[in-house]
This record gives structure tokens, C-alpha cells and sequence, in this order.
């Protein structure tokens, strides 16, 4: 994948060619790990003892079912940004259930890479979709234009300055955001000091310190910036590779409001 102007990597600058399958099996072997599964025609991407994949296979309709039934049981003609968009499943999702635009977002030069591959094999017009390497608290945010869903899929507890990450997202004009994050055990809206390292490609770029929040103060956020906040609550089948969920630490959550007209328009 080659970089921008700006020395970063944006697949809008990526020549799409044809892949032999050897180069296809080189180019996903050429990655350490893989966070998501993906069986790239024919070819898996999982990676033992990394990807967990009953894990994500019930994360999907956990957070995407309740945001389809939000937006009338389809995506179609929506735009769609995803925060920390990791090798692009969730992008990828949202196209297959028609979205009209998916933008994702990363600041890991090698997650970007890894969703542009995807998007690519997977046969996705590039004109619905860009992949962007970018410090989401240092972006300028306005030039990718508007969106009518933001998806915050396992950030929000990796950041250090989430009411400043919530007036980004409320920006963007998004009806519906959907947030899934690890969730503090502390009384009230509050945030819980932690500290992570940044060597993990799981966690957070900037700073080791970072804020998890309650659920009270997730539903604080989405209320600050006009949103009602629906927690969705697990049922899942297996438990297996969802203990978090399970015990109470992990919960997705459903935010929407109303909003003036649909973005139509904007940067790609």
C-alpha cells in the first residue's frame, strides 16, 4: 500500500491490481497477527492464540442488529465511519448491509494496510469505501465530510480525553452511534484511571494513560451531545471468548438522536 502526500496511508492512493493466489497467501502471511477472521477467498487470516473468532462471529449481530432495526433494517444510502476501524470487519459489514460510504479510521499504519487488503480481495467498489491511517485526537475531522452512523467499536476505553472524542463524533452529524467498550465497576458516571502499554498493537497509540467509563457515564456522554443511549444486553449462545461480557466489564450501547437531513455529501 503506498502512502499519501502526507506520509500516511490512505488507501485512496492505493492502485488496485490483480492478485495471484500466492501473492494473495504472501500478503496476509506478511502480517504478525491478525485481530479479526476473514476467509479471503479461500484464504484464512486467523492467527492462533490472537484471533478470537466465536468472540467477533457474536459481537456482529450483538451491536449490528439493533442499529439495522434503528435505521429501518438496512444501511443503504448511509455513510459510516468507523473509529479505530482495526483490518476493517466492521466497514466491511456495514457495506455487505449497504451502506452507501464506509470510512475507516486507524492510527496503526499496519491495520490500515490490513483493511485495505480486505476490502480489496472482498470486491468492494473503491468508491464506497476509503481506509485512513490518522491520530483520531489530532485529525482534522471536518475534511472527511458527514456521516449518518459513527461506529466506536472497542475505543473508547483505549483514549484519554473521551468527552472530547464524543463532541467529535456528535460533529459528524450521525444519527446513530454505536459504542462497545469495557466498562468500569465504579459507582455512578465516572471514569476509571488505568494505565496500558503501548507496545500492543491492541491498545492505546498516544499515551499509556487512558479513561474506561461506567455505563452511567457513557449514557452522560451520548445525553451531553443530544443522544438517548439504549445498553444492549448479551445473550449470547457460548460464553467462550466473552467472559467480559458475561461478568458485566464489556457492554455495547446504542446511541441515536434526530437529526436534520441524512449526509449526503462529503470528503471520500
Amino acid at each position: 500500500m503506498r502512502e499519501s502526500e502526507n506520509s500516511v496511508l490512505d488507501s485512496a492512493a492505493l492502485p488496485h491490481a490483480f492478485m495471484t493466489e500466492p501473492d494473495l497467501a504472501a500478503r496476509i502471511a506478511a502480517f504478525p497477527r491478525w485481530h479479526y477472521a476473514f476467509d479471503l477467498r479461500g484464504h484464512s487470516t486467523v492467527t492462533p492464540g490472537i484471533t478470537r473468532v466465536k468472540r467477533h462471529a457474536q459481537r456482529l449481530p450483538y451491536l449490528f442488529s439493533p442499529l439495522l432495526e434503528a435505521c429501518g433494517g438496512t444501511l443503504a444510502g448511509l455513510r459510516v465511519l468507523d473509529l479505530g476501524c482495526n483490518a476493517g470487519f466492521w466497514s466491511l459489514h456495514a457495506l455487505k448491509r449497504g451502506a452507501d460510504f464506509a470510512l475507516g479510521v486507524d492510527a496503526r499504519a499496519t491495520h490500515v494496510s490490513q483493511a485495505a487488503l480486505v476490502l480489496e480481495v472482498e470486491g468492494v467498489d473503491p468508491a464506497r469505501y476509503r481506509v485512513l491511517e490518522a491520530d483520531l485526537q489530532a485529525a482534522d475531522w471536518s475534511a472527511w465530510g458527514r456521516f449518518d452512523v459513527v461506529l466506536c467499536l472497542g475505543l473508547l476505553y483505549h483514549v484519554n480525553r473521551p468527552v472530547e472524542l464524543f463532541s467529535r463524533i456528535a460533529a459528524t452529524g450521525a444519527s446513530h452511534v454505536v459504542v462497545d467498550t469495557a466498562v468500569s465497576t465504579l459507582p455512578g458516571a465516572a471514569f476509571e484511571v488505568l494505565r496500558e502499554p503501548l507496545d500492543d498493537p491492541r491498545h492505546a497509540v498516544v499515551s499509556e494513560l487512558v479513561l474506561w467509563p461506567t455505563r452511567d457515564a457513557v449514557i452522560a456522554l451520548g445525553a451531553e451531545y443530544g443522544y438517548a443511549t439504549r445498553v444492549l444486553e448479551p445473550a449470547f449462545a457460548d460464553w467462550d471468548e466473552c467472559d467480559d461480557y458475561r461478568d458485566g466489564l464489556r457492554r455495547g450501547f446504542l446511541l441515536s438522536r434526530e437529526t436534520a437531513a441524512p449526509a449526503t455529501s462529503g470528503a471520500r
